[in-house]
């Protein structure tokens, strides 16, 4: 167990506040702890959760009444008294709870990346214990206030989001938008927030030409907005979005994932969340582009 100490930043109107940071072994939580000591947060790294009362107790008599501390897998059996004790928690102080997951390919790749092992250990592959660890997790993920999917940030993306969601402060346009294209044959991205269906568009797959090509291309993208539909299809999404991302906002939302859907994700799909990443850009939003089945 690890406690990094820093003073509450100057101004914050809240009397006291205790964060849980829990989740996924390699979706970030040591990440998201540093940013939260950033914000002025007594930072604590694998406090066992039968002191957590205690130490909720603690917070009311401290100087430092701002608390983030990380709980997970490593608790072992432990953490089965986790939901129980996170009821009580919350009459006790005010607290919330922050729950950290990626995709399983995402997590595989990082502890290829880092070397380290798996917390549950090196008797069955990375995989397995992915696995074994989610469905641990389970009864735990129902009573996050937040549940954030890191597969899509990099390091500096997670910590602006933890800064923008519990520092408070931010303008009308700070949330995050992330557009992302998709191939209804490979499954619908699981994170996503809105999924909407161009395959009523007329396919440039069927055209020689444009076969090996993809949206991207400026061909395929002006024969695609050759069509009326496709034309209107883009004003009224844009618009739809545009009323839509105010009030995201306004009920807390860091960031939203749009993802458009054709049959393979390499045309119609691609054009689209382009598109869509433009129009929303000039309306001041921060907007990511992907297009996770293009190359497929």
């Amino acid at each position: 167990m690890t406690a990094r100490k820093s003073g509450p930043k100057a101004g914050d109107s809240k009397s006291s506040e205790l964060v849980i940071i829990t989740g996924m072994s390699g979706s970030g939580k040591g990440t998201v702890l540093k940013a939260f000591e950033d914000l002025g947060y007594y930072a604590v790294d694998n406090l066992p959760i039968k002191l957590i009362p205690t130490f909720a107790d603690l917070i009311g008599a401290s100087a430092n009444r701002f608390c983030a501390i990380v709980i997970d897998i490593r608790e072992g059996e432990s953490l089965q008294d986790f939901p129980s004790i996170y009821r009580q928690l919350k009459r006790q102080v005010p607290t919330h709870l922050l729950f950290l997951e990626a995709e399983d390919e995402t997590l595989v790749r990082r502890f290829s990346e880092t070397r380290r092992p798996h917390p549950l250990g090196t008797h069955r592959s990375v995989v397995k214990s992915i696995q074994a660890e989610r469905k641990e997790l389970e009864p735990i993920r129902p009573l996050a206030d937040h549940v954030i999917n890191t597969s899509k940030f990099n390091v500096h993306e997670l910590r602006e989001i933890i800064g923008e969601k519990f520092h408070g402060g931010r303008d009308a346009q700070s949330i995050g938008v992330y557009v992302t294209s998709f191939g209804f044959k490979h499954g619908i991205p699981t994170d996503s927030d809105l999924v909407f269906d161009v395959r009523f568009l007329p396919n440039p797959n069927y055209i020689p030409e444009f076969k090996n090509l993809t949206g991207r291309h400026p061909r395929v993208a002006r024969y695609i907005r050759s069509f009326p539909q496709t034309v209107e299809f883009i004003d009224r999404i844009s618009q739809l979005l545009v009323y839509l991302l105010p009030h995201y906002i306004g009920e807390g939302k860091s960031y939203l994932t749009i993802s458009f859907g054709c049959t393979g994700g390499h045309h119609r799909s691609v054009m689209m969340a382009a598109e869509i990443r433009k129009r929303l850009g000039k309306a001041g939003y921060r907007v990511k582009e992907s297009h996770r089945d293009i190359e497929k």
